[in-house]
Formats: C-alpha cells, sequence, structure tokens
C-alpha cells in the first residue's frame, strides 16, 4: 500500500517526530509508513486521515 503521509507531513511544516508525538506513535512508525515498510492498523490510518483533515482514501492507496 503506497500513501501520501510524506507530501501531508511536509505541507503542514511537520516532521516526522512532531507528526509521530501528535499522533501517540514513534517516530520510526511514521517513518515505515512513509517508505512502504509498515501498512499502519485501520485505527491508525483513520486518525492520520482526521489529523489531516482528509479522507482515508485520499492518504493510503493501493497501486
Amino acid at each position: 500500500m503506497q500513501s501520501n503521509l510524506r507530501e501531508l507531513r511536509t505541507k503542514a511544516n511537520l516532521s516526522q517526530a512532531d507528526l509521530a508525538e501528535r499522533l501517540g506513535v514513534s517516530r520510526q512508525t511514521v517513518n515505515a509508513i512513509e517508505t512502504q515498510r509498515y501498512d499502519p492498523s485501520l485505527e491508525l490510518a483513520i486518525q492520520i486521515a482526521r489529523f489531516f483533515k482528509t479522507t482515508v482514501e485520499e492518504v493510503f492507496h493501493v497501486d
């Protein structure tokens, strides 16, 4: 699964550590999602989408 997380995060001017703190996860988790080494749980995917005020489908997609 691919994501637009890096683009959303950089557009919001947040570091991986900043985003991780706000989501309650580790910086390594954010990095792993961005580098496609980890697919987040549905709960985390929804939390990320809500944080960026968008839909899960806008953040994550299968190509």
